[in-house]
């Protein structure tokens, strides 16, 4: 048997101790002995077993309470009973504590390690079902508002097809996480995702990462090197931050997407490649082109069907479902207890700007969590984290990036949150002091994800 196991056996008779023990020890197993429930409670509880065998009937505590006080003491090794003593009510009561198997005595050697190899694949299989969870759940789209409503359709809509794709989107927006979506959710989902990041590659390595190179090609190419397209077969390929691509790297990529086509450094002849590609950048490729740094014809290859993302400053409504799936990714990466974000913490999250968007608040939230105190993150919490954060959210900062409307936007809700606070969240007074009517007000406020009951509380 590959894997070996630590094995409890618990029974009053020490015939049956000896004899179970040297049968899984012989199997490579390892077991450890108990007569009894109580001390063999305790020895579940201080260490660690694959596996529980338990006799049923025993003196003083039988086997059914052992089983109910591992299960209120949280301890969640299976347990397998035996009992030569075995009736249909006994067996059912056992499954309903949780029992994983029931066994009549006597039992077989062969029995007795098929249950174990039986358990240890089932505690294989439901360790790997975890980890496709995590897995999944970190390349989870969170979303639930108006923004991410329309790019979701459009992802549902472009997905299937071999529709070349340009992600675009300020940094930390998530477009790799859209890539892979995309991928997912295409017919090529079965083969890899690879990418490549155009701005973290070196230029003159960046031939090299993308098409690979013989041995000996140049000098340092002591072996041969797989190229992310090669890497990529019948997959897709993500090159994030096209729009810094070096110029004489492009022409050869733009043989690749007419061709179908790659030649390694060094290569004798050109091979076909079976690969869907997928660009993204945080620059207007359009500008590019007119300034001489990306080439037209390029630029209608990868263009074919772009797919705009927005920052988090104009998704705010998303920001409590992300916090809180941030907050169990977390919690789970570091083995955590819960840690709960209060509503006034939540909404100070969303009045803030967010220049780094999801990423930064990712981040932040597990600064969050770091410096809280009695398993909560409160407003004092996210006020210590970020010390600064009044001046951020309220300073006019006529400076700032982004288009007219984004500026214009900014600039409305900064006047607003200034003059709620300057008028102690009055609404009539702040609306008089703005020539608006409540109503307008009220409206402005929520477009704009100023929750005015949560400052009211807050002051």
């Amino acid at each position: 048997m590959a894997q070996k196991a630590h094995l409890l056996i618990v029974d009053d008779e020490a015939n049956t101790l000896a004899s179970l023990s040297r049968a899984f020890r012989l199997a490579g197993h390892e077991a450890t002995v108990s007569d009894n429930a109580g001390k063999a409670l305790e020895l579940a509880k201080s260490q660690h077993f694959d596996l529980i065998f338990s006799d049923v009937v025993m003196p003083g505590k039988d086997g059914l309470s052992l089983l109910e006080d591992l299960k209120d003491q949280g301890v969640s090794t299976p347990v397998v009973m035996m009992s030569g003593q075995a009736h249909i009510e006994m067996a059912v009561r056992a499954t309903r504590l949780g029992a994983l198997d029931f066994l009549e005595k006597p039992i077989s050697t062969d029995k007795l390690l098929l249950t174990v190899e039986n358990a240890l694949r089932l505690q294989r299989l439901e360790a790997e079902n975890r980890q496709l969870h995590q897995r999944l759940g970190k390349h989870e789209i969170v979303w639930g508002g108006d923004a991410m409503r329309k790019v979701m359709a459009q992802i549902d809509r472009v997905a299937a097809s071999e529709t070349r794709i340009c992600i675009l989107g300020e940094t930390g927006t998530g477009k790799e996480l859209v890539a892979r979506t995309l991928h997912e959710r295409s017919n090529r989902s079965a083969g890899p995702f690879i990418t490549l990041n155009c701005a973290a590659v070196p230029a003159e390595l960046i031939e090299s990462e993308l098409f690979g190179h013989e041995k000996g090609s140049f000098t340092g190419a002591a072996t041969r090197h797989i190229g992310k397209f090669e890497q990529a077969e019948q997959g897709t390929l993500f090159l994030d931050e096209i729009g810094d691509m070096p110029l004489n790297m492009q022409a050869k990529l733009l043989r690749e997407l007419e061709e179908g086509e790659i030649e390694r450094i060094g290569g004798e002849k050109p091979m076909k490649v079976d690969v869907r590609v997928i660009v993204a950048t945080h620059r207007d490729l359009g500008d590019q082109v007119r300034a001489g740094n990306f080439r037209e014809d390029l630029f209608h290859r990868v263009y074919v069907f772009p797919l705009q993302l927005p920052a988090l400053r104009e998704r705010r409504d998303d920001i409590a479902m992300l916090v809180d799936h941030f907050a169990r990714q977390v919690r789970a990466q570091n083995n955590w207890k819960p840690i709960l974000f209060t509503t006034e913490a939540i909404n100070m999250l969303q009045t803030r700007e967010w220049p780094g968007n999801v990423r930064e608040l990712r981040n932040a939230v597990e600064r969050l969590m770091l410096v809280a105190t009695e398993g909560t993150v409160d407003a004092e919490t996210v006020e210590l984290a970020f010390p600064n954060s009044a001046g951020r959210t309220s300073s006019l900062n006529l400076n700032s990036s982004g288009s007219l409307a984004d500026r214009v936007q900014r600039f409305e809700r900064e006047v607003i949150l200034s003059e709620l606070k300057r008028n102690h969240s009055h609404v009539t007074n702040t609306a008089k002091e703005l020539g608006l009517e409540r109503s307008h007000l009220y409206k402005k406020c929520e477009q704009l994800g100023i929750d005015i009951q949560a400052l009211k509380r807050k002051q």
